[in-house]
């Protein structure tokens, strides 16, 4: 959960800073969200947030 939380404000800190710098429009940023928030609720949430554990412990063994 922990991992979870933290990735959802890393990727937000993106968004807004990618926002901010016009590298990114609102509508754009409007999409990427909404892909998130269905990708969600979809099977493959599951092995996507086991790769992400995965990976960010494999970072930690660096």
């Amino acid at each position: 959960m922990v991992v979870t939380v933290s990735l959802v404000a890393l990727f937000g800190l993106v968004l807004f800073f990618l926002l901010r710098s016009n590298s990114l429009g609102y509508g754009s940023a409007f999409t990427a969200a909404g892909f998130g928030f269905f990708l969600a609720s979809t099977g493959a949430s599951g092995p996507i947030n086991e790769l992400a554990t995965a990976v960010i412990n494999a970072l930690g063994n660096l």
